[in-house]
């Protein structure tokens, strides 16, 4: 594993607080592989045997339903790690997972983080702060769906991708359509519905581009209770 590839497995919370020498021995026994878009990294039932880590591109678990349509659990992108739950438990995959673009991850055997977890118990904190980041992401993706209007899941999806703290901005859409839709609770057709709403705040969609006149509008529209028709959110979010 190049300096490149090593930067980025260890900025994310699962290697990010462990001592230099636990990084440098996983790494050196993890392995380094490259999926295709469309291309299968585990099904959903596969035993769990390791941890994964996105070194570029973008992953996405899912479930299928019993009426056989996908159910987007998560969608993971550089420096993210998953499936630490299952695989250090020894458990098999709660879900599949697939590569939603051309990506690149680093696979770490759980047997070996077990295995520094038992000689260096501070290696533990930062298996839990993992973790505790993936629960907090579903609290979240949960409030959102009850909370927000499906104009402003979008919206807030689009100021997840944006690195401007003002003014105008562009991002770029990462993958197609129907899974930015499924990653947020949404049908493809409500989810165009959502950008036209969107046009009033100031977003164009141009092919896999989004125009953002001004982040700290959409960030209101995003915070905005009226929006959602509901009043007492406001109420609601000042005793959490």
């Amino acid at each position: 594993m190049d300096a490149a590839r090593r930067k980025i497995a260890q900025s994310g919370l699962l290697l990010s607080n462990c001592p230099p020498d636990v990084t440098d021995a996983l790494l050196r026994r993890a392995v380094v592989r490259r999926y295709a878009r469309g291309q299968v990294l585990f099904e959903h039932g596969d035993p769990a045997h390791s941890v994964y880590i996105v070194l570029d591109g973008w992953v996405k678990l899912y479930r299928v339903t019993p009426s056989g349509s996908e159910a987007v659990v998560g969608v993971f992108t550089r420096g993210r790690s998953f499936g630490e739950a299952a695989a250090l438990r020894g458990d098999c995959y709660p879900v599949a997972c697939e590569a939603a673009t051309d990506c690149e991850v680093v696979q770490i055997p759980s047997a070996e983080i077990l295995a520094v977890m038992r000689s260096h118990p501070e290696v533990c904190i930062a298996i839990l702060s993992s973790t505790f980041a993936h629960l907090h992401a579903l609290v979240s993706e949960v409030e959102q769906l009850k909370a927000h209007t499906g104009a402003q899941r979008v919206a807030q999806f689009l100021l997840s991708l944006a690195d401007c703290t003002g003014g105008r901005c562009t991002v770029t859409l990462p993958f197609d359509k129907i899974l930015i839709a499924g990653r947020i609770g949404m049908k493809p057709e409500s989810l165009s519905r959502a950008f036209a709403r969107l046009r009033e705040q100031g977003v164009r969609i141009r092919n896999d581009k989004a125009e953002i006149a001004d982040i700290e509008r959409l960030r209101a529209f995003v915070d905005d209770d009226a929006a959602t028709g509901h009043p007492e959110g406001s109420a609601a979010r000042s005793t959490r």
